[in-house]
Parts: structure tokens; sequence; C-alpha cells
């Protein structure tokens, strides 16, 4: 019976430009949420869900009689600490008089000093609190902590919160960040690119959006977290995008492009290799058209392709796809395929 049809590719070295792609979690630069200080009623929402407002804009007043009436009578606390130390103060200048005219002893003199600096205390503890009503008190008043943009508004006018309720969230979405996980055959190429004219891949970054299109200002990867993930392998890069026309949104998705270019690269198919304990292996067709395994060291793997370091050759002839269903010494009708025709990238922008 004549040997089974098999697809078979030869390698040939090339330059050509590949592209990675990777899910995206995209936040915003600041975004916090507005919680109340204080209990009390809204009194005025003066901003409105979707909003953009600057910094120290006036969002919300709420109504807190409570803090009012503390404040009036820290104020009146003060007063009349500060009347108690001007009194012991001219009391003391009176003793000292009279003890210079030897009147009455100094023991007299040293009790008005004592007298003097409790009510010197006094009135400092009677400031503290003064300042610290009117601080709370200024809660009431709530303002933008930074330039952005509102967010849904859950308490209505008249509502009663408490301390620390939502009031809403705030988001400068003025410029955009972008978080994506790479594995760690990705993240050692990183740092061998860095500093070199192949690193421009990683500061030229494409985002392509939910309905596919693409958004119209490229992205930089700006840092990493410290450390992988155990359960996936993985580690997080952040990637900012300037966003001037307020298109992206906290919590938006896309999928982040990287575009780089290799040079005299040899590239197989993921499908043409298998993986075994550890080691990467192909089936090479020889003259006769036998089959037969062969070992080699891949450079990096990219999407659905692989670079090969060493092992291989551009004489090599491949077994493209169907590898599950032939085995190591057998022969096959091998039918070519020009390399330039197999989809090694599914996407290009």
């Amino acid at each position: 019976a004549r040997p089974v049809a098999i697809p078979v590719i030869k390698l040939k070295a090339k330059d050509t430009i590949v592209q990675q792609e990777y899910v995206a979690d995209i936040q915003a630069v600041k975004n916090v949420e507005i919680r109340s200080k204080i209990s009390g009623f809204i009194d005025k929402i003066l901003v409105d869900e979707g909003e953009e407002v600057k910094k120290g804009q006036l969002l919300f007043t709420i109504a807190n009689a409570e803090n009012q009436t503390a404040c009036a009578q820290a104020k009146a606390f003060l007063s009349n600490a500060e009347a108690e130390a001007k009194a012991a103060e001219l009391d003391l200048s009176r003793i000292k008089t009279l003890v210079d005219k030897r009147v009455i002893s100094q023991t007299e003199y040293e009790l008005a000093k004592a007298r003097l600096k409790a009510a010197e205390a006094k009135v400092e503890e009677a400031g503290s609190l003064n300042e610290k009503a009117h601080i709370r008190l200024g809660y009431a008043n709530i303002r933008a902590p930074f330039n952005g943009i509102i967010d849904r508004i859950p308490q209505k006018l008249g509502s009663l919160v408490d301390e620390g309720t939502l009031l809403t969230n705030i988001s400068d979405i003025s410029s955009m960040y972008a978080y994506f996980a790479v594995s760690e055959n990705e993240y050692l190429r990183y740092q061998r690119l860095k500093g070199t004219n192949e690193a421009s891949a990683y500061d030229h970054i494409k985002l392509i959006l939910a309905d596919d299109s693409a958004f119209p200002h490229t992205g930089r990867i700006e840092t990493m977290e410290s450390q992988f993930n155990r359960q996936t392998g993985s580690i997080a890069f952040r990637a900012s995008f300037p966003n001037p026309e307020k298109i992206l949104k906290h919590g938006a998705s896309g999928r982040l492009v990287l575009t780089s270019s290799l040079t005299d690269a040899l590239i197989l198919p993921q499908k043409s290799v298998m993986e075994i304990q550890d080691k990467n292996f192909v089936f090479a067709v020889d003259k006769n058209n036998k089959v037969t395994m062969k070992n080699f060291a891949p450079k990096t793997k990219i999407n659905e392709f692989i670079v090969v370091q060493s092992g291989l050759s551009e004489e090599d002839v491949i077994v493209f796809e169907g590898i599950q269903n032939i085995r190591d010494g057998s022969y096959i009708t091998p039918e070519y395929i020009a390399l330039d025709s197999v989809p090694f990238f599914s996407y290009k922008y």
C-alpha cells in the first residue's frame, strides 16, 4: 500500500515580523472611592454621573447638626479657657508685685505660676478640640481629590448616610493602565532585549478594543509585578496608554498586540512540535521519505509558533501536521506546503 500522504514543510531562515497578543485588563491611572466621613442627610448633590470635575470641586454636602453643635461648644470652651488664662496671667502679675514688696511670701507666687501653666494647658486642649470640631464640620463638604470623571451615584438627595457610606467613585482617565500576563519565557525575552533595538516592540504596543477596532494611540511597558503567579506560571506587566479623547474607561477590556521583528529566524508551527519530558521534538523527513524524531532547542515561543535556537537547519524537512498519526521510522508520502502560506500569526493590524 502507498504510504499515507502527510503535509510537510521545508524550513527556511527568514526575517519576519511577529505579533503577540495578550488579554488586557484596563484600569484608570487613578480610581478612588468617595465615601462619607460623617453621618447625616445628603443636603446637596452638585454633580451628575459621568460628569468631568476638577480637583477641589464641591461634589456633595451633608447636613450634620450634631457636628455644628459640637463646633459651637468647642469654640465656647476655647473662649472660656482663654479668659481663664488671661485672668491667671493678671493674677500672677499682681502677686509678683506683692512679693516684690514683701507683702506676701514667695510660695504664693509659685502657686500663681502653677495656676497660669494649668490655664495655658487648658487653652491648648480647648484649641485642639476646637480644631478637631472644625475639621469634622468640614467633612460635610465633600470635594474632588483630583481631576476626573464621576461614576454612578448610588445615594440620592435626602438619603441618610453613615460614616464610610460610598457616595461615588472618581476616575482619572487622562491616561490608562493596561495589565497583562506573560509567560516566564516571554519575561526572560523582555529582560534580554532591554536596551537593544528589538526592545522597541515594548514601547509601541497596540491596543485592540472590544469591537476589534484599533485604539488610536500606542502604549509602552512601564513596570511589572515582583513575582510569578504560582498557579499560572505567569507574571503581570503594566503598559500605559495616553487617553486624550477619553475613549477608554476604567474596567474596559481589550487585547494588546506586541509587534517585533526577528532576523534570520527558523520558525516552526506549534502543531508540528511534540513535547516529551520538557524536550521538544519534530518528525524530520529524509530523502527516502522516512520520518525520524529529531530533538531541537527552542529560542522562544510566541503565540502559535516556535523560534528555533539550535538542532534544526534550513536543510530539514519536517512534518507540518498530523504528527499524532505517525510513528518514528515510518514512511510517508510528503505533500509539500510553502512555508510562506502557513498562517503563523492570527492577527495583523
